[in-house]
């Protein structure tokens, strides 16, 4: 059957491909197909306890908890002493080395993930860790570690000590979701929330090679929303992401999330609403909406804001579960692609608890910009079957791979402008618990679709934490 549905993908593909007027033939463009290659274990017993329906070791939000650089692949988790573990291997390789580091997880929060960054100018790994809402620890390793990695050594004794500030420079009391990207010159800037949920701020720092700098925050958590049940005054902004694309424009999607439930049907459901959409042109120091008009300054007293205008991309009220953090991507064009998941309106008007209704009733959708510059959303016909994300990866080719709860994996093809959604595998064998993390920079690396996921366990009892690797189209 599987055989049968990437055969008519990418006879689809081929029949929505361009045949040139003159010259030889040029073959199309392949369509979505995954291919198992590897499954590696990590560690044995993982810690494992279920908090807001998520695993510390395997959030969605965490960037990077696995990432690719030079060859080699890095991991970070806790272990079951709650103990923070970095490790590598070599691209390809069945062995993991590890590195136990000194910090030990603080509490039992599913936030409190590790995510992990490379600063290209003098090759140190950083890590910041273990936080919501209040202090982080940071780690960076020495400089030059992962430039010449078959030729250093993986020890503690390369990492420095454990920090409470960048360096010495603190940010906020009230820290959570770092997320590390790379500018490209090869600086490194860590994005995170100051403040809470219903009332937070969104802020980047950056380092040059040497120094950490505070830029300053970029959203704003001021000024009134009102749906048709009532009116907020505070929220935050949840980011889907933050990413450069191949012409430099650093890019976010987001969604709201009030801090007053009056704003919703039900006192069951979520208040986040809408999606929406900013860009900018210069490192994140400014900030535009859709139609490219400056709608905040980082670090000022103008930044973004639920009233400014030109900012949805994707109007949904907050009666539908619509899910914070979810995914995103720029193509091979530099234009933007999210994953996003909400109750659609045909199972009603009003979600009355969010988990068991999305989990019944959830559905993602594809939502791209396309190159005359309007949005366009697509439903993937996949049953949720979780209240958790899924992640959303674009092959050399543009072809489009969301990767749900589970592991499973749907596709589609560019060609067929992303209409043709298919299951390419359905998680068989994973025994994954809900939301995986995926290496982002590996696709670009060797075409290799490579994800971290936590066995499913049962309380507080440590399961096997492990990474899975397949081939995307050649």
């Amino acid at each position: 059957m599987r055989r049968r549905t990437l055969l008519a993908g990418a006879l689809l593909s081929a029949a929505a491909s361009p045949v040139l007027a003159a010259g030889p033939a040029r073959a199309a463009d392949p369509g979505p197909s995954v291919t198992r290659k590897a499954t590696t274990q990590l560690d044995a017993t993982a810690v494992f306890f279920v908090s807001y329906d998520g695993l510390v070791n395997n959030n969605s939000f965490q960037k990077n908890g696995l990432l690719t650089y030079k060859g080699y692949q890095y991991a970070a988790w806790y272990t079951s002493t709650r103990n923070a573990v970095v490790a590598r291997r070599v691209l390809g390789g069945t062995t993991w080395s590890t590195v136990t580091l000194t910090h030990q997880l603080k509490t039992s929060d599913s936030h409190n993930v590790i995510s992990m960054g490379v600063s290209r100018t003098d090759g140190r790994l950083h890590l910041n860790m273990d936080s919501h809402s209040d202090g982080f620890f940071y780690v960076k390793s020495a400089a030059g570690l992962l430039d010449n990695p078959a030729t250093t050594s993986w020890t503690s004794s390369v990492f420095g000590a454990v920090q409470t500030t960048l360096d010495g420079l603190a940010l906020t009391t009230q820290f959570t979701y770092p997320q590390f990207v790379a500018t490209p010159e090869g600086r490194l800037q860590l994005s995170y929330r100051a403040g809470i949920s219903g009332n937070g701020r969104n802020a980047l720092a950056e380092y040059d090679g040497s120094t950490w700098t505070n830029l300053g925050e970029w959203s704003a958590s001021t000024g009134t929303y009102t749906s048709e049940h009532g009116s907020s005054t505070a929220r935050n902004m949840y980011l889907h992401g933050i990413d450069y694309g191949v012409d430099g424009r650093l890019h976010s999607f987001f969604t709201w999330r009030e801090q007053n439930s009056a704003v919703m049907c039900s006192g069951g459901g979520i208040t986040n609403h809408d999606t929406g959409y900013v860009y900018s042109t210069d490192r994140g120091r400014t900030w535009r909406n859709n139609a490219g008009t400056v709608v905040g300054t980082t670090g000022s007293s103008d930044t973004v804001a639920v009233t400014d205008a030109g900012l949805v991309v994707d109007a949904l009220n907050p009666d539908h579960s619509l899910m914070n953090q979810e995914s995103q991507a720029t193509d091979s064009a530099g234009l933007p692609h999210a994953i996003i998941s909400y109750v659609p309106g045909r199972f009603g008007q009003c979600t009355t608890g969010y988990v068991a209704d999305r989990t019944a009733n959830g559905r993602a959708f594809h939502l791209r910009k396309n190159s005359s510059g309007s949005w366009q959303k697509t439903e993937i016909p996949v049953v949720l079957g979780s209240s958790q994300r899924t992640k959303l990866v674009l092959d050399k080719y543009d072809n489009a791979y969301a990767i749900f709860p589970f592991g499973r994996i749907a596709g589609a093809s560019k060609a067929s402008g992303y209409t043709d959604w298919t299951v390419l595998f359905d998680g068989s064998g994973l025994n994954a618990f809900g939301e995986v993390v995926i290496d982002e920079l590996r696709v670009k690396a060797d075409n290799t679709l490579s994800f971290m996921y936590q066995e499913k366990s049962s309380g507080t009892t440590p399961s096997a934490l492990r990474v899975v690797d397949f081939a995307l189209p050649a």
